[in-house]
């Protein structure tokens, strides 16, 4: 009997190892007056805003690089990424370290410039509306969902739609071809 309970801790359900892959935890945080929110199995880490190293050339959601314990970390700003202005840095800027899993099995790690971080919250698939055909500052193929919380509508970012290089080389008018092959590197283009 002990064995079989083994066995069944061992091999879960496919219901289970679903549930696992599905964020409900998700990072909030503000950009301006909008709380946005990215899934928790994304977020590597959340350091201080400091000492950027600017690259020539590259567009203007790009703020520059950091050395993240000895690799160079690309520093996208949300705010401008989303077509406003760049963010104002206060004493609660943060750059969140954000880890993407792309298809051919590499990960990618960039930091992303927010206000403010907020909490992590749960958020229940139950309570996440589709994204809405109009009515908020971004491209609704961005997020993955809103979240009703607090009385307040959280919009949760599909991350790797949001921070996806191909559509930001194209969105800068071929960053590749204009800079060279270092400062693409940086960019994993």
């Amino acid at each position: 009997m002990t064995s079989n309970a083994m066995v069944n801790l061992q091999q879960p359900s496919a219901a289970a190892v679903a549930a696992v892959h599905e964020p409900s935890q998700y990072l909030t945080f503000t950009l301006g007056a909008e709380m946005f929110a990215i899934g928790i199995l994304h977020i590597k880490e959340i350091i201080e805003y400091g000492q950027l190293t600017a690259v020539p050339m590259m567009p203007g959601f790009i703020r520059g690089v950091i050395n993240l314990r000895g690799a160079v970390v690309p520093v996208i700003d949300l705010a401008s990424r989303f077509g406003g202005t760049p963010s104002h840095i206060t004493r609660r800027t943060c750059i969140v370290i954000v880890e993407l899993q792309l298809g051919d099995g590499e990960t990618r790690v960039l930091g992303v410039v927010v206000d403010a971080v907020s909490a992590v919250l749960d958020i229940a698939s139950s309570d996440i509306e589709p994204a809405p055909a109009f009515g908020t500052r971004i491209r609704t193929d961005f997020i993955a969902g809103m979240a009703k919380v607090n009385s307040r509508f959280v919009i949760l970012l599909d991350v790797d739609r949001v921070l996806s290089m191909d559509e930001m080389a194209a969105l800068s008018g071929g960053i590749e071809s204009s800079i060279g092959s270092a400062p693409a590197a940086l960019l994993g283009s």
